[in-house]
């Protein structure tokens, strides 16, 4: 019933929204600081009338406080119908009994009041099947309202809508940075909808109450689920943090300071008692030292030289206090470096995994070339002998030849600059330099072919001597 928006997720096997524990589950606005009804097992002592108030929730954690004037038997989860303006609403039961006293005096509402409206009965079946179909309709309705506003230009935007228990009013929230007049909106809204249509403006902490969420800590939104009541939160509390000021880490969904900043700010204030005051300035034989940093759990503080501000120096607590009383007395401290004291650098902790063998870093690493490929292609690159001036190259079918003429050329771009600086002379024979290369060529090529003849004729040899010897 009460739990179609709730973020548990559905259990049920039609697929419907909610968790369907009807308003006892222990997420979102479902239990939203519900207090535990601790008394509930002990029974009134003799001659005491039970309070005759009662604490019930509406959608998004909205609770009211009404008085049971009809003397009826309420218990917690209980669906009812209040008094509401006009008609009725239907909401649940959360609290009963003296707390409900409790808590009506830590809100500030007086119990006697004539303010306090008033439960009229249990909730029918007729009143529970209005009720639903009311809910069934806020979602589209808020899809069509935001279409409405964007044609008027409005600089508005309407986070939800919720209906009364009896379906005669819709109640639209909506969040905006300024004033915004909404009176041909509110009557499109009337001739659209054909029914009764209340504005009221929340706040962006509001908002992302209601709407819920999860935080950068990774778990749901304090607003969503326990805080009720925001306070102001300023930068300040953030510097006694010595937290950095950036917006985009300190701002929440909101878009305003985070909540949680001031969860912490009273242990840091205490903390912060015991240290020497911040602004002060240590009067040293080397020059004035101002504070740059402080630690208030390792109790240390890191100052520096007016006329040095890169080079910082740790003191204690308990030092910088000494320091202090000395300049009190109108003398002049020693160097800060007679007082610093050293501080341990913790060791950098690797990532291990389980087994402690691979790295999260191992796709990171450029690939390696394979240089296979080109050592192949460089083996069938044979030597090129001398040219003969006068004498044309003889074509060779070899399927390498095109390679061995590339690399003759890169051979004889390579040749030393004198080399290829000398002319020829006038009757087209070559300089002394290139004459001499051309014989050592010429000769090592002679010599590597009587090689190979050598070789030749004493494989003959061989062949025939083996031969006789079978015969």
């Amino acid at each position: 019933m009460a739990c179609t928006n709730c973020s548990c997720g559905s259990s049920k096997s039609d697929g419907a929204k909610g968790c369907g524990n009807n308003g006892t589950c222990g997420a979102n606005s479902c239990n939203k600081l519900t207090v535990f009804d601790w008394l509930a097992n002990m029974s009134l002592p003799s001659g005491e009338a039970p309070f005759d108030c009662v604490e019930v929730r509406f959608k998004n954690g909205r609770k009211e406080f009404y008085r049971n004037t009809e003397k009826l038997t309420l218990s917690i989860g209980d669906i009812v119908a209040t008094e509401s303006s006009p008609g009725h609403d239907v909401g649940i039961v959360t609290l009963t009994g003296e707390l409900v006293k409790i808590q009506m005096k830590k809100k500030g509402v007086d119990h006697n009041s004539a303010e306090v409206l008033k439960v009229y009965r249990k909730a029918s079946q007729k009143d529970i099947d209005i009720w639903s179909a009311a809910r069934d309709r806020e979602e589209p309705m808020k899809v069509r309202a935001r279409e409405l506003a964007i044609r008027l230009n409005l600089e508005m935007k309407i986070s939800d809508i919720e209906f009364q228990g009896d379906g005669s009013k819709a109640t639209f929230y909506y969040t905006a940075n300024d004033r915004v007049d909404f009176r041909q909106l509110i009557k499109d809204y009337a001739s659209e909808f054909k029914i009764r249509i209340e504005m009221k403006q929340v706040g962006f902490r509001q908002e992302a109450s209601r709407l819920g969420g999860i935080g950068s800590c990774g778990r749901e939104l304090c607003c969503s689920t326990w805080l009720t009541d925001f306070r102001s939160v300023n930068t300040s509390a953030a510097r006694y943090q010595q937290l950095s000021l950036n917006p985009q880490k300190l701002a929440g969904q909101c878009g305003k300071l985070k909540c949680c900043l001031n969860f912490e700010l009273d242990t840091y204030m205490d903390a912060l008692r015991d240290f020497p005051d911040y602004e002060t300035k240590l009067k040293t034989e080397k020059g004035d030292a101002v504070c740059q940093k402080q630690d208030i759990f390792k109790g240390l503080m890191w100052y520096a030289y007016t006329d040095n501000f890169a080079a910082w120096h740790v003191l204690s607590a308990e030092q910088v206090k000494e320091i202090m009383a000395i300049n009190k007395d109108g003398g002049l401290a020693s160097a800060l470096e007679d007082y610093a004291v050293e501080v341990e650098q913790e060791v950098e902790k690797t990532y291990n995994n389980v087994v402690g063998q691979e790295s999260i870093t191992r796709f990171d690493q450029p690939k390696k070339k394979n240089r296979n490929k080109s050592k192949n292609r460089n083996k069938g690159n044979g030597r090129e002998g001398a040219v003969v001036e006068g004498q044309p190259r003889a074509v060779s079918p070899d399927k390498n030849q095109g390679q061995r003429n590339n690399q003759s050329q890169r051979n004889h771009q390579n040749r030393p600059a004198q080399q290829q600086a000398q002319p020829k002379d006038n009757s087209g024979v070559q300089s002394q330099g290139q004459s001499n290369t051309g014989e050592q060529r010429a000769n090592n090529r002679n010599k590597r072919n009587k090689k190979r003849s050598g070789n030749r004729n004493r494989g003959n040899s061989n062949e025939s001597k083996n031969n006789e010897g079978t015969n």
